[in-house]
Order: C-alpha cells, then sequence, then structure tokens
C-alpha cells in the first residue's frame, strides 16, 4: 500500500518532467548565477548553537497532510517579518503546492521581506530542482534521506555546494542518520515525524541524539509545540530547532519564537 510519502514523490517525479521540459539547464544556471549570493545559513545556525542559545528554522507553513489546513497566509511576509522580529535564526518556506499549499512565489517574497537565510524545503529528487532553488534566491535546500540513494544524495549535495548552498541533511531513523554523517554538511535534521506513517514523536530526535558527533549541529524538526520541548530537547544536545505549525497557528508569532529562542 503506498504511503503520504510515495504518492508526493510520485507527483514531484512529474513536476520534474515538466521542469526539464519547459526550462533549459542552461537558463535556470544563467538565471541562479546573477541572484544575490545566498546568505550564511549553516554559519548562521552554528554562530548561534556554538552560543548555546537555540537556533531556530522558522517555518513558512500553510496546510500538510497530517494537519489540513493551518493557515491561509493571504500573506506569507507578515509571519516571515515576525518570525525575523521574534529572533529567528533562519526560515523556511515550504515550496510544495499539491500537500503544502507552498509555492516559490511564497519563497521569493519571504526571502525579499527579511534579511535571513532561506531555505526551500521541498522534496528534492534531482539536481534540477536545487537549481531552480537558487535561481529564485534559496539559501539552502533540504535533502530528505528516505527518498534518496547514496549516489543521488552526494551528487545534490554536491550541486548545491558549488551553488554555495547550504544543505539540511534530514533522516528519521538510525540508518538514515548513519548515511547522512557520511556527507559533509554540518546541519544534521532528525525529522520527528515518520513521513510514511504521518506520526510525531519527539522521543525520536533523544534516540538518535547519541549517534551524531559533537562537530554536527542536531536539529530537531517537527512536533515543538512549547518551551518544554525545548527544554527537553536540550538535554540530549539538540541546539537547532525547525519549527512551523505550532507558530502558523499563534497568535503572536514575535513574542512565541523569542519564548523559544530564549529557552534554556
Amino acid at each position: 500500500m503506498s504511503t503520504a510519502l510515495d504518492k508526493i514523490i510520485e507527483y514531484k517525479k512529474e513536476e520534474v518532467a515538466t521542469l526539464k521540459a519547459s526550462r533549459s539547464f542552461e537558463s535556470l544556471h544563467s538565471e541562479a548565477l546573477h541572484q544575490t549570493p545566498p546568505r550564511g545559513f549553516a554559519k548562521r545556525m552554528q554562530t548561534i548553537a556554538n552560543q548555546d542559545q537555540n537556533a531556530l528554522i522558522c517555518e513558512i507553513k500553510r496546510k500538510s497532510p497530517s494537519a489540513g489546513k493551518i493557515n491561509s497566509l493571504s500573506d506569507p511576509t507578515a509571519a516571515a517579518k515576525a518570525y525575523e522580529h521574534g529572533g529567528a535564526a533562519c526560515i523556511s518556506v515550504l515550496t510544495d503546492m499539491p500537500s503544502f499549499g507552498g509555492s516559490l512565489d511564497d519563497m521569493v517574497a519571504v526571502r525579499n521581506a527579511v534579511t535571513l537565510p532561506v531555505l526551500r524545503k521541498d522534496f528534492m529528487i534531482d539536481v534540477i530542482q536545487i537549481l531552480e532553488a537558487r535561481a529564485h534566491g534559496a539559501d539552502a535546500i533540504l535533502l530528505i534521506m528516505s527518498v534518496l540513494d547514496d549516489n543521488q544524495a552526494a551528487e545534490m549535495h554536491s550541486f548545491a555546494d558549488q551553488l554555495g548552498m547550504a544543505v539540511l541533511l534530514e533522516s528519521h531513523n538510525e540508518e538514515e542518520l548513519d548515511r547522512a554523517l557520511s556527507l559533509p554538511s554540518p546541519l544534521i535534521g532528525v525529522n520527528n515525524r515518520d513521513l510514511k506513517r504521518m506520526v510525531t514523536d519527539l522521543e525520536t530526535t533523544v534516540r538518535l541524539s547519541s549517534r551524531i558527533p559533537s562537530e554536527k549541529l542536531l536539529i530537531s524538526e517537527s512536533g515543538i509545540k512549547a518551551s518544554e520541548d525545548i527544554a527537553m530537547l536540550r538535554k540530549v544536545g539538540a541546539r537547532g530547532f525547525l519549527i512551523g505549525e505550532s507558530l502558523m497557528k499563534s497568535g503572536n508569532i514575535a513574542n512565541d519564537v523569542r519564548e523559544l529562542h530564549t529557552t534554556s
């Protein structure tokens, strides 16, 4: 039986085929080279974490397969500015339309509205998506280990490096984590949400934390709702946190970000 993730990857293949049919690699590469230089996503995350503070990646997220509609977001830049005002380290923008209601237009608008580095969060299965991301100004991309084999992950990581982009490597279990740790990026994300079953458990970060060496930055993703969650995850070494749904539902985004940023 196909999972929600399987269905997403199937239509991603169609999206990639459409992109390749409509845009040449050369034209996208030219656009990428004419963008302003990537903002230092990894450097900013590491600088904050090295000060023993919470490096928050705050996410622009309209809906999801697990939560349904989260926030209609007529103006995603308002949330982005609140994130920046509250002390976010970086911003993540979901650009998948069918399952998450996002778009590259959202990402461009957000990046133009803030000074923070911006991650294009999508389901990357081909290098042309990375080129498309940089051509639209993205500073970083997400690579999900569960949907890539080792050769794909290495090729896509290397291509992002060539474009000066940061790479957030996402895993959910021991096998995926060990594969992620073999790649150069210092940003190691542990997704507390099982993308196949759409079940969330913060204990996933707790379980995997001891496998992550000190030179890598542990970033706990999904299911983080309150300062108590941050405090618990800090005890196992997390200093990076990707938070979306709870902030998208907040009545005072800047204050909530500030509270999570300063939790010890």
